[in-house]
């Protein structure tokens, strides 16, 4: 059911564009000629500034960021490489990683310490494991972080060095490369953190000069070889509608306001459903930074919330939508918390 505005048009909060059922290797997407080549020189000039030129990565546009396994190639996710797929994916998934250049050059650097680790096998090394952790350890999607842990560095949101040791190592790296930042000044009261960029600074030091003993880049889901669509891609990849606890109806309730008694919008109001749409991506952003519960289990969170709370008619008066999304932003992050430690958001 659609929520009503004050003039009768309908409201669909959270409507989304169909992208077609185009294979994705037929969009022509690709890095050449788009605002990312102009990225991905800027980071080859931050490489040679540290000192890494032997090791020569591989960019290509995949469905994620990451680098397989034992190669030195970057995958880019798609979405990057065109201004539209990038509002799609804010729209499906409530977050892009990379929305500007200065933050697509912070996951560059965190993949750059893939790269590293694998093109010199450094999880090979005993001082390595001792510090980072072995490889083997189980990578877990669904990890539950201990927020401000004084063992790790923050680099990508959500608490992601925590997540595996190759991730450790990745978010130390990239914290380690970050041009301008006094890393040492920054962790000086983390000293198990601050050991873990000596560590990465020692490291570096040692290989800077030495060719890599792995340069494979074969791809791996590269977009120009991908067979299903857009639209596929989105239906397969996010989550299920959520499970909430009971009381979800009370608690939104108190955070907005009820139509008056004969059944007319309050004066001067939006649609509750409306307000919580237009703050969706900003909220799952910023519940991903500081809880780690992933922006497309907010985004689906949200969407849930805003259709209960059509159903119940619930509007935002003018003058209230800073309160009311004030306590919004409190009570998912408090299911948010509730999920990434418990799994679920129902007791």
């Amino acid at each position: 059911m659609a929520a009503s505005s004050d003039n009768g048009d309908q409201v669909h909060p959270f409507e989304e564009a169909r992208p077609g059922q185009v294979p994705m290797r037929q969009l022509g997407l690709r890095i050449e000629g788009t605002p990312l080549a102009a990225v991905l020189a800027e980071f080859e000039k931050e490489l040679a500034a540290a000192g890494i030129v032997k090791v020569r990565p591989r960019f290509y546009l995949s469905t994620e960021w990451g680098v397989p396994f034992e190669t030195v190639a970057v995958a880019i996710p798609f979405y990057l490489a065109r201004v539209d797929l990038a509002e799609l994916h804010a729209e499906r998934a409530g977050m892009v990683e990379g929305e500007s250049a200065q933050e697509i050059l912070r996951y560059l650097r965190h993949e750059m310490g893939h790269v590293v680790n694998y093109a010199y096998e450094l999880y090979d090394r005993e001082d390595w494991v001792e510090s980072f952790g072995a490889m083997s350890q189980p990578y877990i999607e669904e990890y539950r972080p201990e927020p401000w842990s004084p063992r790790f560095v923050r680099h990508l949101p959500g608490w992601y060095a925590q997540k595996h040791p190759d991730e450790d190592w990745a978010e130390t790296f990239a914290v380690w490369m970050t041009p301008g930042l006094d890393w040492r000044a920054e962790y000086q009261a983390w000293p198990l953190a601050l050991a873990k960029l000596e560590l990465c600074d020692r490291i570096m030091a040692e290989v800077a000069g030495l060719d890599p003993e792995v340069t494979d880049d074969e791809l791996d889901e590269d977009i120009g070889e991908i067979e299903y669509s857009i639209e596929d891609f989105y239906r397969t990849s996010l989550p299920a509608p959520p499970e909430l606890p009971p009381g979800l109806d009370g608690a939104l309730r108190a955070i907005f306001a009820e139509p008056v008694r004969d059944g007319e919008p309050a004066a001067e109001s939006r649609p509750a459903a409306a307000v919580i749409a237009a703050r969706a991506r900003a909220l799952s952003r910023s519940v991903f930074t500081w809880t780690g519960h992933f922006p497309e289990h907010t985004h689906a969170l949200l969407r849930h919330i805003a259709d209960r709370a059509t159903s119940l008619g619930l509007v935002c008066p003018a003058g209230d939508e800073t309160r009311a999304l004030l306590e919004l932003a409190v009570f998912v992050a408090s299911l948010a918390m509730t999920h990434v430690h418990r799994g679920n958001y129902a007791p």
